[in-house]
């Protein structure tokens, strides 16, 4: 147990290891939901204005860009929500998301489990969780 220190220097774990990928993923991912709700919340507010959509509606479209989100508003014509640009936007955002709270809850996980053959089993199924979370997604998004 003691060569999984966490008091090691940085030459002895490795500056490239899985552990600092992975925090600077959980870093970058972050960023990126940030990115990608701002660029929907602007999408949202361009095209609500052009169509009075009211506030809450807009929300709603600008933190999950999906046509299934504004068919049940008072819109004349819902194929400007429909196109590929939203699509790849909202997909982008599923594909962030899981990667980044399934990660999260992994780390949550090892702190808790003391064995090696727990926390694999542990990542098998997060492992399952993501594809299965992920094929979910992606498919209402795509047929939507």
């Amino acid at each position: 147990m003691a060569d999984k220190s966490r008091n090691l220097s940085i030459a002895k774990r490795g500056l490239m290891s899985f552990e600092t990928i992975m925090w600077v993923f959980t870093r970058l991912s972050a960023l990126g939901m940030y990115a990608l709700v701002i660029f929907g919340l602007i999408g949202a507010l361009v095209m609500g204005a052009r169509n009075n959509m009211n506030f809450a509606d807009v929300m709603r479209w600008g933190f999950m860009p999906n046509v299934t989100h504004v068919e049940n508003t008072a819109l004349p014509d819902t194929a400007p929500w429909s196109s590929t640009l939203w699509k790849l936007t909202a997909s982008a955002l599923v594909l962030i998301a899981v990667g980044h709270g399934v990660h999260g809850l992994v780390v949550i996980a090892d702190d808790y489990i003391a064995t090696a053959k727990g926390r694999q089993i542990v990542r098998i199924c997060s492992g399952v969780m993501i594809l299965s979370m992920l094929g979910i997604g992606l498919y209402l998004i795509w047929t939507s």
